[in-house]
């Protein structure tokens, strides 16, 4: 398929520097008095190939747009405008963060594409002087590609914060786990002691440590208590988390 029309008659200057079947990179054509656009339309988030459309001032001053580009070019740019309006609204309802990446994966195309736009009109103004239907496009596209690289910086902030708010409350949990493990360890060095020596006199077993009075138990008792007061001391000195 050809990507100029057939109709139309480009000087050789012109249409020689036209792939016939690749529109390529976004750019002005300017040779004679007349200029040839080759812009993209608003590409979709996962839309590897782009859309190309013609855009077509002759040495009148007339405007022809390519089939495909119904509405010329001021409703071209009003399509990314639209564009950057449906997705500032999306964002400001954004409550998590996989909206947000939704927002992102569809900004990044339209915002590149519209920036490689507003350098194509720029030179196509350039090349025009002080043409006002061309300033006024190049100013629009301008206003346009602004608004996307502010509402991608938006989004991309918005995501940095949450991650970093996220990381914050991962670590205050972790913080949380450390002293409930902390105090379990020391609750564990108090009676550990007390728990082993009970297990070995309760046993059914005879380990000649079966006197009539009740001294000796007391003694161990009190070596139990002893020994875990010494261990809960232990873990108290360590260096709390």
């Amino acid at each position: 398929m050809m990507i100029v029309p057939a109709n139309w008659n480009l000087p050789d200057a012109i249409r020689s520097r036209v792939s016939p079947t690749s529109f390529g990179r976004q750019r002005a054509i300017i040779e004679g008095g007349q200029l040839l656009l080759l812009l993209h339309k608003p590409p979709a988030a996962n839309d590897a190939h782009r859309e190309g459309v013609l855009f077509w001032r002759d040495a009148r001053g007339e405007w022809q747009a390519s089939r495909g580009a119904a509405g010329g070019l001021k409703r071209h740019i009003q399509d990314y405008a639209d564009i950057d309006t449906k997705l500032s609204e999306k964002y400001e309802r954004a409550d998590d963060t996989t909206t947000l990446f939704e927002i992102l994966e569809a900004l990044n195309p339209v915002a590149r594409a519209a920036r490689n736009m507003h350098l194509a009109l720029q030179d196509a103004r350039e090349g025009f002087g002080d043409d006002p239907f061309l300033i006024e496009m190049r100013d629009a596209a301008y206003d346009v590609e602004r608004n996307l690289e502010l509402l991608l910086e938006d989004v991309q902030n918005a995501l940095q914060y949450r991650a970093a708010r996220e990381a914050e409350e991962q670590a205050r949990l972790s913080r949380e786990t450390l002293r409930a493990s902390h105090r379990l360890n020391t609750v564990a060095a108090l009676f550990l002691p007390v728990t082993a020596i009970t297990s070995v006199f309760g046993m059914n077993l005879s380990s000649g440590l079966n006197p009539t009075n009740p001294t000796l138990f007391w003694l161990v008792l009190l070596a139990g208590v002893a020994l875990g007061g010494g261990m809960v001391a232990w873990v108290l000195a360590r260096p709390r988390p």
